[in-house]
Protein backbone atom coordinates (compact mmCIF):
# COMPACT_ATOMS: atom_id res chain seq x y z
CA UNK A 1 0.00 0.00 0.00
CA UNK A 2 1.26 3.68 -1.42
CA UNK A 3 1.94 5.88 1.91
CA UNK A 4 0.44 9.34 1.30
CA UNK A 5 0.57 12.01 3.72
CA UNK A 6 -1.47 15.60 4.09
CA UNK A 7 1.11 18.28 3.67
CA UNK A 8 -1.98 21.20 3.95
CA UNK A 9 -5.10 20.97 2.95
CA UNK A 10 -6.37 19.90 0.01
CA UNK A 11 -3.19 18.97 -0.76
CA UNK A 12 -1.23 15.30 -0.90
CA UNK A 13 2.29 13.67 -0.71
CA UNK A 14 3.41 10.55 -1.54
CA UNK A 15 6.59 9.52 0.75
CA UNK A 16 8.85 7.68 -0.84
CA UNK A 17 12.58 6.62 0.74
CA UNK A 18 16.25 7.20 -0.28
CA UNK A 19 18.78 4.43 -0.14
CA UNK A 20 20.19 5.70 3.44
CA UNK A 21 17.05 5.18 4.74
CA UNK A 22 17.40 1.40 3.79
CA UNK A 23 18.79 -1.77 5.11
CA UNK A 24 19.21 -5.30 3.71
CA UNK A 25 18.56 -8.10 6.53
CA UNK A 26 20.57 -11.04 6.85
CA UNK A 27 19.20 -14.12 6.86
CA UNK A 28 19.20 -17.14 8.43
CA UNK A 29 21.19 -18.89 5.76
CA UNK A 30 24.69 -17.07 4.91
CA UNK A 31 27.13 -18.63 2.30
CA UNK A 32 30.82 -17.81 0.95
CA UNK A 33 31.51 -14.68 -1.63
CA UNK A 34 33.28 -17.30 -3.46
CA UNK A 35 29.74 -19.17 -4.63
CA UNK A 36 27.99 -15.46 -5.47
CA UNK A 37 28.18 -14.73 -9.51
CA UNK A 38 27.56 -11.11 -10.27
CA UNK A 39 27.54 -11.64 -14.21
CA UNK A 40 24.77 -9.14 -16.06
CA UNK A 41 23.45 -10.45 -19.18
CA UNK A 42 21.52 -7.53 -21.39
CA UNK A 43 20.62 -8.19 -24.87
CA UNK A 44 23.84 -10.52 -26.58
CA UNK A 45 26.13 -8.90 -23.45
CA UNK A 46 27.59 -10.37 -20.99
CA UNK A 47 29.57 -9.05 -18.28
CA UNK A 48 30.95 -10.14 -15.09
CA UNK A 49 29.94 -7.36 -13.00
CA UNK A 50 26.25 -5.05 -12.93
CA UNK A 51 28.62 -1.61 -13.30
CA UNK A 52 28.44 0.85 -15.76
CA UNK A 53 30.49 3.82 -15.96
CA UNK A 54 28.82 7.27 -16.27
CA UNK A 55 29.30 9.17 -19.79
CA UNK A 56 30.44 12.64 -18.36
CA UNK A 57 34.30 14.06 -19.81
CA UNK A 58 35.53 13.33 -16.30
CA UNK A 59 35.51 9.56 -16.85
CA UNK A 60 34.42 8.85 -20.83
CA UNK A 61 38.04 8.80 -22.19
CA UNK A 62 38.43 5.59 -24.85
CA UNK A 63 41.26 4.88 -22.39
CA UNK A 64 38.83 4.61 -18.96
CA UNK A 65 36.20 2.63 -21.58
CA UNK A 66 38.36 0.45 -22.23
CA UNK A 67 39.71 -0.44 -18.90
CA UNK A 68 36.39 -0.52 -17.58
CA UNK A 69 35.62 -3.15 -19.67
CA UNK A 70 38.93 -5.41 -18.58
CA UNK A 71 37.17 -4.66 -15.27
CA UNK A 72 34.45 -6.91 -16.45
CA UNK A 73 31.59 -4.02 -16.47
CA UNK A 74 30.53 -1.56 -19.22
CA UNK A 75 32.30 1.87 -19.98
CA UNK A 76 30.19 4.35 -21.90
CA UNK A 77 31.19 6.95 -24.18
CA UNK A 78 29.86 10.63 -24.44
CA UNK A 79 28.24 11.09 -28.31
CA UNK A 80 28.27 15.09 -27.37
CA UNK A 81 31.00 15.09 -24.65
CA UNK A 82 34.65 16.95 -25.26
CA UNK A 83 36.03 13.97 -26.76
CA UNK A 84 33.68 14.36 -29.85
CA UNK A 85 35.01 17.79 -30.33
CA UNK A 86 38.64 18.45 -29.58
CA UNK A 87 40.57 16.68 -30.68
CA UNK A 88 43.26 17.22 -28.15
CA UNK A 89 40.87 15.72 -25.11
CA UNK A 90 43.31 16.12 -22.47
CA UNK A 91 44.09 19.46 -23.08
CA UNK A 92 40.50 20.43 -23.27
CA UNK A 93 39.93 18.39 -19.36
CA UNK A 94 42.78 20.50 -18.40
CA UNK A 95 41.22 23.86 -19.00
CA UNK A 96 38.12 22.67 -17.14
CA UNK A 97 40.01 21.51 -13.90
CA UNK A 98 42.33 24.83 -14.46
CA UNK A 99 39.39 26.84 -14.23
CA UNK A 100 37.88 24.85 -11.06
CA UNK A 101 41.09 25.74 -9.32
CA UNK A 102 41.19 24.78 -5.58
CA UNK A 103 38.24 22.23 -4.89
CA UNK A 104 37.87 24.59 -1.41
CA UNK A 105 36.21 26.94 -3.13
CA UNK A 106 32.62 27.20 -3.55
CA UNK A 107 31.95 29.14 -6.61
CA UNK A 108 32.30 26.73 -9.73
CA UNK A 109 30.95 29.74 -12.05
CA UNK A 110 34.48 30.11 -14.18
CA UNK A 111 34.61 26.39 -14.32
CA UNK A 112 31.42 25.93 -15.63
CA UNK A 113 31.44 28.63 -17.66
CA UNK A 114 34.53 26.85 -19.16
CA UNK A 115 33.27 23.87 -19.75
CA UNK A 116 30.13 25.61 -21.66
CA UNK A 117 32.24 27.30 -23.82
CA UNK A 118 34.51 23.75 -24.78
CA UNK A 119 31.32 22.37 -25.68
CA UNK A 120 30.82 25.18 -27.73
CA UNK A 121 32.70 23.87 -30.28
CA UNK A 122 31.14 21.58 -32.97
CA UNK A 123 30.69 18.17 -32.91
CA UNK A 124 33.27 16.42 -35.46
CA UNK A 125 31.46 13.14 -36.61
CA UNK A 126 34.83 11.96 -38.28
CA UNK A 127 36.95 12.71 -34.37
CA UNK A 128 33.96 11.10 -32.57
CA UNK A 129 34.47 7.76 -35.08
CA UNK A 130 37.90 7.41 -34.23
CA UNK A 131 37.29 7.23 -30.51
CA UNK A 132 35.31 5.01 -30.89
CA UNK A 133 36.91 2.94 -33.16
CA UNK A 134 39.86 2.86 -30.70
CA UNK A 135 37.61 1.16 -27.91
CA UNK A 136 36.19 -1.61 -30.87
CA UNK A 137 39.81 -2.14 -31.82
CA UNK A 138 40.56 -3.01 -28.25
CA UNK A 139 37.58 -5.67 -28.06
CA UNK A 140 35.85 -3.97 -25.80
CA UNK A 141 31.74 -3.37 -25.83
CA UNK A 142 31.19 0.04 -27.71
CA UNK A 143 28.34 2.03 -25.56
CA UNK A 144 27.65 5.56 -26.54
CA UNK A 145 25.36 7.65 -24.79
CA UNK A 146 23.62 10.30 -26.80
CA UNK A 147 21.17 12.81 -26.22
CA UNK A 148 17.57 12.89 -26.42
CA UNK A 149 17.10 15.74 -28.62
CA UNK A 150 19.91 14.41 -30.65
CA UNK A 151 19.54 10.55 -30.54
CA UNK A 152 17.79 10.57 -34.40
CA UNK A 153 20.48 13.01 -35.53
CA UNK A 154 23.53 11.54 -34.48
CA UNK A 155 22.62 7.49 -34.76
CA UNK A 156 23.55 7.01 -37.70
CA UNK A 157 26.86 8.03 -37.62
CA UNK A 158 27.06 6.35 -33.99
CA UNK A 159 25.91 2.58 -35.96
CA UNK A 160 27.81 2.89 -38.58
CA UNK A 161 31.13 4.07 -36.77
CA UNK A 162 30.23 0.52 -34.62
CA UNK A 163 28.23 1.11 -31.94
CA UNK A 164 26.47 -1.91 -30.57
CA UNK A 165 24.78 -0.52 -27.76
CA UNK A 166 23.29 2.80 -27.60
CA UNK A 167 22.28 5.08 -24.45
CA UNK A 168 20.10 7.83 -25.15
CA UNK A 169 20.22 9.71 -21.63
CA UNK A 170 19.35 12.74 -19.89
CA UNK A 171 18.69 13.25 -16.52
CA UNK A 172 14.55 13.17 -17.18
CA UNK A 173 13.67 11.72 -20.00
CA UNK A 174 9.84 10.73 -21.23
CA UNK A 175 8.90 8.18 -24.08
CA UNK A 176 7.75 11.00 -26.71
CA UNK A 177 10.57 14.35 -26.51
CA UNK A 178 7.88 17.11 -27.87
CA UNK A 179 9.98 20.13 -29.12
CA UNK A 180 8.55 23.39 -29.96
CA UNK A 181 8.93 24.09 -33.73
CA UNK A 182 10.24 20.38 -34.31
CA UNK A 183 9.53 16.77 -34.91
CA UNK A 184 8.32 15.01 -31.65
CA UNK A 185 10.99 12.06 -30.99
CA UNK A 186 8.74 9.25 -30.42
CA UNK A 187 11.14 6.59 -28.98
CA UNK A 188 9.30 3.65 -29.91
CA UNK A 189 9.53 4.62 -33.50
CA UNK A 190 12.87 5.53 -32.96
CA UNK A 191 13.87 2.27 -31.56
CA UNK A 192 12.31 0.36 -34.02
CA UNK A 193 14.51 2.36 -36.89
CA UNK A 194 17.62 1.53 -35.62
CA UNK A 195 19.90 -2.13 -35.48
CA UNK A 196 21.05 -2.10 -32.30
CA UNK A 197 19.61 -2.27 -28.52
CA UNK A 198 18.47 1.05 -26.78
CA UNK A 199 19.42 1.78 -23.08
CA UNK A 200 17.09 4.84 -22.18
CA UNK A 201 16.54 6.95 -19.13
CA UNK A 202 16.70 8.40 -16.91
CA UNK A 203 13.13 8.03 -15.14
CA UNK A 204 11.40 8.44 -12.29
CA UNK A 205 8.30 6.62 -12.01
CA UNK A 206 5.95 3.32 -13.25
CA UNK A 207 4.22 5.04 -15.93
CA UNK A 208 7.08 6.66 -17.97
CA UNK A 209 9.13 3.46 -17.40
CA UNK A 210 6.26 1.11 -18.81
CA UNK A 211 6.09 3.58 -21.43
CA UNK A 212 10.03 3.14 -21.88
CA UNK A 213 9.53 -0.95 -22.00
CA UNK A 214 6.41 -0.83 -24.38
CA UNK A 215 8.84 1.73 -26.73
CA UNK A 216 10.95 -1.37 -26.95
CA UNK A 217 14.40 -0.21 -24.95
CA UNK A 218 16.18 -3.28 -23.35
CA UNK A 219 17.16 -1.06 -20.37
CA UNK A 220 15.61 1.65 -18.61
CA UNK A 221 17.85 4.01 -15.90
CA UNK A 222 16.54 4.77 -13.04
CA UNK A 223 17.45 8.28 -11.86
CA UNK A 224 18.88 11.87 -13.25
CA UNK A 225 22.46 10.74 -11.87
CA UNK A 226 24.81 13.81 -9.81
CA UNK A 227 23.03 16.57 -10.24
CA UNK A 228 21.26 19.85 -9.20
CA UNK A 229 17.91 19.12 -10.33
CA UNK A 230 16.43 19.26 -6.35
CA UNK A 231 17.87 22.78 -6.23
CA UNK A 232 17.41 24.01 -9.54
CA UNK A 233 14.16 22.75 -10.90
CA UNK A 234 12.67 21.29 -7.46
CA UNK A 235 13.02 18.02 -9.09
CA UNK A 236 14.50 14.95 -6.61
CA UNK A 237 14.33 11.38 -6.77
CA UNK A 238 14.47 9.36 -3.86
CA UNK A 239 15.94 6.28 -5.37
CA UNK A 240 15.10 3.42 -3.29
CA UNK A 241 11.08 4.18 -4.55
CA UNK A 242 12.15 5.18 -8.22
CA UNK A 243 13.78 1.90 -8.24
CA UNK A 244 11.29 -0.14 -6.42
CA UNK A 245 8.20 1.66 -8.80
CA UNK A 246 10.16 0.71 -11.99
CA UNK A 247 11.15 -2.96 -10.58
CA UNK A 248 7.24 -2.98 -10.36
CA UNK A 249 6.67 -1.87 -14.13
CA UNK A 250 9.76 -4.36 -15.48
CA UNK A 251 7.25 -7.49 -13.76
CA UNK A 252 4.10 -5.92 -15.15
CA UNK A 253 5.77 -5.71 -18.76
CA UNK A 254 6.61 -9.30 -18.42
CA UNK A 255 3.26 -10.29 -18.31
CA UNK A 256 2.12 -8.21 -20.14
CA UNK A 257 4.61 -9.68 -23.21
CA UNK A 258 4.91 -13.05 -21.64
CA UNK A 259 8.52 -13.12 -20.99
CA UNK A 260 10.08 -10.04 -22.39
CA UNK A 261 12.42 -9.20 -19.47
CA UNK A 262 13.75 -5.21 -19.44
CA UNK A 263 16.67 -4.11 -17.47
CA UNK A 264 16.27 -2.10 -14.67
CA UNK A 265 20.04 0.21 -14.67
CA UNK A 266 20.05 2.57 -11.09
CA UNK A 267 21.83 6.35 -11.89
CA UNK A 268 21.68 8.59 -8.60
CA UNK A 269 23.68 9.81 -5.89
CA UNK A 270 25.45 6.30 -5.43
CA UNK A 271 28.70 7.14 -3.85
CA UNK A 272 29.54 4.27 -1.17
CA UNK A 273 29.57 0.71 -2.34
CA UNK A 274 26.14 -0.03 0.35
CA UNK A 275 24.65 2.18 -1.82
CA UNK A 276 24.84 0.13 -4.92
CA UNK A 277 24.25 -2.73 -2.92
CA UNK A 278 20.87 -1.40 -1.66
CA UNK A 279 19.92 -0.05 -5.06
CA UNK A 280 20.16 -3.57 -6.53
CA UNK A 281 18.42 -5.16 -3.27
CA UNK A 282 15.45 -2.48 -4.40
CA UNK A 283 15.30 -4.46 -8.03
CA UNK A 284 18.19 -2.81 -10.02
CA UNK A 285 19.61 -5.31 -12.34
CA UNK A 286 22.73 -3.02 -12.94
CA UNK A 287 24.25 0.29 -11.47
CA UNK A 288 25.57 3.74 -12.78
CA UNK A 289 28.48 4.70 -11.13
CA UNK A 290 30.19 8.30 -11.51
CA UNK A 291 31.84 9.88 -8.72
CA UNK A 292 32.85 6.54 -6.92
CA UNK A 293 35.18 6.26 -10.08
CA UNK A 294 36.39 9.44 -10.90
CA UNK A 295 39.47 8.70 -8.14
CA UNK A 296 40.73 5.97 -10.59
CA UNK A 297 43.92 6.61 -11.92
CA UNK A 298 42.70 5.44 -15.67
CA UNK A 299 40.12 8.48 -15.45
CA UNK A 300 41.40 11.65 -17.57
CA UNK A 301 39.78 14.45 -14.55
CA UNK A 302 42.28 13.45 -12.33
CA UNK A 303 40.14 12.87 -9.56
CA UNK A 304 37.76 15.08 -10.27
CA UNK A 305 34.00 14.43 -11.54
CA UNK A 306 31.21 16.07 -13.27
CA UNK A 307 27.99 15.26 -14.71
CA UNK A 308 26.96 15.74 -18.32
CA UNK A 309 24.66 17.98 -17.16
CA UNK A 310 27.18 20.35 -15.71
CA UNK A 311 28.05 21.54 -19.64
CA UNK A 312 24.00 22.44 -20.58
CA UNK A 313 24.49 25.77 -22.67
CA UNK A 314 21.78 27.65 -20.56
CA UNK A 315 21.03 25.62 -17.20
CA UNK A 316 23.77 23.96 -15.86
CA UNK A 317 22.74 21.47 -13.29
CA UNK A 318 25.58 19.94 -12.19
CA UNK A 319 29.06 20.44 -9.77
CA UNK A 320 32.56 19.52 -10.57
CA UNK A 321 33.74 18.29 -7.22
CA UNK A 322 37.03 16.51 -6.34
CA UNK A 323 36.97 13.08 -4.83
CA UNK A 324 38.52 12.94 -1.36
CA UNK A 325 41.64 10.59 -0.63
CA UNK A 326 44.22 9.18 -2.83
CA UNK A 327 43.44 8.44 -6.39
CA UNK A 328 44.11 4.33 -7.26
CA UNK A 329 43.33 1.96 -9.69
CA UNK A 330 40.20 1.32 -11.96
CA UNK A 331 40.48 -2.23 -10.96
CA UNK A 332 40.84 -1.29 -6.83
CA UNK A 333 38.44 0.80 -6.89
CA UNK A 334 35.61 -2.18 -7.96
CA UNK A 335 37.76 -5.18 -7.21
CA UNK A 336 40.12 -4.43 -4.46
CA UNK A 337 41.62 -5.18 -2.10
CA UNK A 338 40.28 -2.10 -0.24
CA UNK A 339 41.86 -0.13 2.75
CA UNK A 340 39.06 1.99 3.15
CA UNK A 341 36.38 0.55 5.35
CA UNK A 342 33.88 3.09 4.06
CA UNK A 343 32.82 1.41 1.29
CA UNK A 344 35.09 3.95 -1.08
CA UNK A 345 36.90 0.49 -2.98
CA UNK A 346 35.45 -2.90 -3.84
CA UNK A 347 32.27 -1.60 -5.15
CA UNK A 348 32.21 -5.82 -6.52
CA UNK A 349 33.48 -7.37 -3.08
CA UNK A 350 30.89 -5.41 -1.50
CA UNK A 351 28.34 -6.38 -3.32
CA UNK A 352 29.40 -10.46 -3.40
CA UNK A 353 29.51 -10.46 0.52
CA UNK A 354 26.37 -8.70 1.02
CA UNK A 355 24.61 -11.12 -0.75
CA UNK A 356 26.31 -13.95 0.71
CA UNK A 357 25.67 -12.73 4.31
CA UNK A 358 22.31 -12.66 3.11
CA UNK A 359 22.12 -15.76 1.57
CA UNK A 360 22.11 -15.25 -1.96
CA UNK A 361 24.10 -16.28 -4.89
CA UNK A 362 22.58 -14.87 -7.76
CA UNK A 363 21.56 -11.19 -8.62
CA UNK A 364 17.85 -11.45 -9.44
CA UNK A 365 17.19 -13.82 -6.24
CA UNK A 366 18.96 -11.28 -4.25
CA UNK A 367 16.34 -8.17 -5.82
CA UNK A 368 13.68 -10.09 -3.25
CA UNK A 369 16.31 -9.68 0.19
CA UNK A 370 14.41 -8.70 2.82
CA UNK A 371 14.57 -4.63 3.48
CA UNK A 372 13.97 -2.27 6.44
CA UNK A 373 13.30 1.56 6.74
CA UNK A 374 15.20 3.31 9.73
CA UNK A 375 14.96 7.53 10.06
Amino acid sequence: MRDFVEIGQGREARRAYHLNQLSLVPARRTRSSKDVDTTWNIDAYTFDVPFMSHPTDALASPEFVIEMDKQGGLGVLNAEGLLARHADFDAAVAKVLEARGDFLNEDQSKAIRTLQELHQAPLDEDLLAERIAQVRDAGATVAVRVSPQRCRELAPALIKAGVELLVVQGTIISAEHVEQGGEPLNLKEFIGSVDVPVIAGGVNDYTTALHLMRAGAVGVIVGGGFNTNDLALGISTPLATAIADVAAARRDYLDETGGRYVHVIADGDLYLSGDAVKAIACGADAVVLGAPLAAAEEAPAKGAFWPSAAAHPRFPRGQIVGTEGDRTTLEVLLHGPSASVYGEQNFVGALKRAMAKCGYTDLKKFQKVDLVIYP
